[in-house]
């Protein structure tokens, strides 16, 4: 079990890569907002051991609460998440038309992304909650704001947050199949609602479930984008 963290993240990342290679199209969009969400890795002495306290690569996070697994597995879920409508849509990202700027849902725009960062550093200031519900609540209400001002990504957010749980369980699932002790020796769960579905601590699908709502429209709110069709160029 020493070093399952630093597989799975591993994993994660050999799934992006897949992704990066296989959908060309995607590249830029998945390196801009990868490089950004593995700042979150940064945060980790947040959760550690508060959350959880796993083995990691030279038993960093027992000695500093930062580990290199948690950069590489933000890097890794920040570029599936942000496209992963569009792995199961056919449709593609392009620039905003200059008029649909200028609406006044967007004079929110830049308070708006920010909305999830102002909600974390606040319950985490001003309240006893565990990081992780500081979280989960800051992703799922980001995410409303995003529907507020771009109502044109609600399906994407929507689908975004169920696809990315559905992904998350059948990869949280797979290190329980090697490691079914692994939730009970390392998660913190009598802080904890102690609740697990299928062997996975409730908080975790709570969080893949917001993250997969807000990143799945972070690139088009972000870059002023938005969505559409793939056109069948096949003749009939």
């Amino acid at each position: 079990m020493k070093y399952a963290w630093l597989i799975w993240s591993l994993i994660a990342l050999c799934s992006w890569a897949i992704i990066y290679w296989r959908r060309p199209e995607f590249r830029l969009e998945m390196l801009r907002v990868s490089i950004w969400t593995s700042l979150l890795g940064l945060t980790e002495p947040l959760f550690v051991p508060e959350y959880w306290s796993p083995p990691s690569l030279f038993n960093l996070a027992e000695k500093t609460g930062f580990d290199i697994e948690s950069l590489i597995f933000s890097f890794s879920i920040g570029g599936i998440g942000a496209v992963i409508y569009k792995l199961f849509v056919p449709v593609r990202s392009v620039p905003m038309a200059e008029e649909e700027r200028v609406n006044a849902k967007h004079k929110l725009h830049r308070l708006i992304l920010f909305i999830p960062v102002g909600i974390f550093i606040v319950l985490a200031a001003f309240t006893n909650l565990n990081h992780i519900y500081c979280g989960v609540i800051a992703l799922f209400f980001g995410g409303i704001a995003t529907l507020y001002c771009r109502p044109d990504l609600k399906i994407a957010i929507w689908f975004g947050g169920l696809a990315f749980l559905a992904i998350y369980i059948v990869y949280f699932g797979s290190l329980l199949l090697v490691y079914p002790e692994y939730v009970n020796m390392y998660w913190n769960l009598p802080e904890l609602t102690g609740i697990k579905i299928i062997g996975i601590p409730l908080e975790e699908l709570l969080f893949s479930f917001t993250f997969g709502m807000y990143w799945s429209g972070l690139y088009e709110h972000l870059f002023w984008h938005q969505l559409s069709p793939i056109e069948n160029t096949h003749n009939a």
